[in-house]
């Protein structure tokens, strides 16, 4: 059974920033199909949103932290409504 389909707003704080975190993000969203974007803050934190299937995104989250330059210390979560004409991943911003 797939698991269903759900839309997050995610704000990851920690060595986010200058790792190679948005793209990593990126090359793994498409790698589980998922669609969104993902821009980094002026705090220091990235942003995402992300679409897809539940597990699908959880897989995500599990690659993202074992980035060799990554350290993920905190993930703020929100559930938002389905984009539904929403194609593909972008990194956004500066």
């Amino acid at each position: 059974m797939a698991s269903p389909v759900t839309r997050l707003h995610l704000r990851f704080l920690g060595r986010v920033q200058g790792v190679g975190f948005r793209y990593q993000s990126m090359y793994a969203a498409r790698n589980f199909n998922l669609t969104g974007w993902v821009k980094n803050m002026p705090d220091g934190s990235v942003e995402m949103e992300v679409q897809g299937p539940e597990e699908a995104i959880d897989y995500m989250l599990l690659q993202l932290q074992t980035g060799r330059w990554i350290r993920i210390e905190h993930i703020e979560k929100k559930k938002l409504p389905l984009v539904r004409e929403e194609r593909g991943f972008q990194v956004r911003g500066y």
